[in-house]
């Protein structure tokens, strides 16, 4: 069983001690997972990467996955396996049939879309192995925190956020 790299928290007495070490460590290649301050921080959220999300995506194919599964599914009820000629009407009546599979293809993308949603936040999880850190009760008094992933060696990231001015830095995993 490999064990994935401990992220390291730094912790920091000053907002600009915290911008310095997250340009040091994003130059560096290391990747910055995210900030804990008692306040807003400007020019913080920039140092982040949006994480691309698969929400709309999964909603997407699970809405037009179900809407062309029932618009099937009555089409061959329809024309193949119960064919009823009522009044010289065609078997396959296309606006008959488009109902049913808007209805349940809206209904599939927003249950598909919840729990997509759920999955990418992480939830449910009711204890995060960072709340156990002893200093992580200060980020919402006076003391600004940095969550990083190193890019390989952890001692190495260890050295420049100390450098940077980290009073304490823990490893984590996570």
């Amino acid at each position: 069983m490999s064990r994935s790299r401990p992220h390291l928290l730094a912790e920091f007495e000053t907002p600009e001690a915290l911008l310095r070490a997250t340009r040091l460590g994003h130059a560096d290649g290391h990747s910055p997972v995210d900030a804990f301050t008692p306040f807003p921080v400007e020019d913080l959220a920039g140092l982040f990467a949006p994480t691309r999300r698969w929400v709309r995506p999964a909603m997407a194919m699970a809405g037009f996955g179900a809407a062309g599964l029932m618009y099937a599914l009555q089409w061959y009820s329809a024309v193949h396996a119960y064919p009823l000629n009522s009044g010289g009407r065609p078997l396959h009546s296309w606006p008959v049939f488009l109902l049913v599979p808007f209805e349940v293809g809206i209904l599939a993308a927003a249950l598909a879309g919840f729990v997509a949603m759920l999955s990418a936040c992480g939830l449910p999880r009711l204890h995060h192995p960072l709340h156990a850190m002893p200093q992580f009760e200060r980020a919402s008094q006076d003391r600004f925190l940095l969550l990083i992933a190193p890019k390989d060696d952890p001692r190495a990231l260890r050295v420049l956020l100390e450098g940077a001015g980290a009073r304490l830095v823990s490893e984590m995993h996570p």
